[in-house]
């Protein structure tokens, strides 16, 4: 049924013989309703990083740091714990929204965005995830549509749940020095001296999640790959 043909009947049910602002009226009122509807449909950001302390300032944890801002910045609790996640619910800009942070180590991260997609009905197109990423310099963003784990195993067990097709934001945490193993690496917290370009860093992903939640990934995209300082 074409959207013209549903909105006579619309028409016809409500209005005996409706006259064209009737019409008008209408019409205005199913443009509202499809405004509505969009805004009830949650979006899943999710950043990605190990439970407990001794891992909060973590290079693995760089997601979990950016939820925490995005979280701060619109006044959503992170403080409800089911589905194996920290998550809360709230909106940005006109946006609803699940701000979740998974509980299961990052290696069985899908186990936890799996059934938060479950409970909440969430496609993969409407998921965000947020996590580190070693083969980018440390300030830098990287936005796409989809693709692979890239090594990553959390990403890994996010598509080995969910498929390839969802959103991601890879944050540049630099690659580990002369022949240290990664793993190793990752688990070190950030040296003193790069906190400032990390607080940066987590600053520009946030505002690349409202944009990507207002306008889409394209203008995000275009806007926010790159290094510090490319978006203006």
């Amino acid at each position: 049924m074409s959207y013209l043909t549903k909105l006579a009947e619309r028409v016809r049910g409500r209005i005996h013989n409706p006259t064209e602002s009737d019409v008008t009226r209408t019409h205005k009122a199913v443009i509202d309703d499809i405004g509505q509807s969009e805004a009830l449909q949650k979006k899943l950001v999710v950043g990605l990083g190990n439970p407990g302390r001794q891992y909060a300032k973590n290079r693995h944890n760089i997601g979990f740091m950016v939820i925490d801002r995005l979280a701060q910045n619109h006044e959503i609790g992170i403080s409800r714990k089911k589905h194996k996640a920290y998550f809360g619910t709230g909106r940005v800009g006109e946006r609803s929204v699940v701000l979740a942070k998974p509980q299961t180590y990052m290696n069985r991260s899908g186990d936890s965005v799996g059934r938060l997609c479950d409970f909440y009905g969430i496609q993969p197109a409407d998921i965000l995830v947020v996590y580190d990423e070693i083969d980018l310099p440390i300030g830098t963003l990287r936005i796409r549509e989809k693709g692979g784990s890239g090594g990553h195993n959390g990403m890994k067990s996010v598509i080995s749940r969910m498929g390839q097709d969802f959103p991601r934001i890879r944050l540049g945490v630099d690659r580990p020095p002369g022949r240290m193993d990664p793993s190793v690496y990752l688990l070190n917290d950030f040296e003193d001296d790069e906190w400032l370009i990390v607080d940066e860093m987590i600053s520009k992903a946030v505002v690349a999640i409202e944009m990507i939640l207002s306008d889409g990934l394209d203008l995000a995209m275009t806007r926010f790959n790159g290094p510090l300082g490319s978006d203006q």
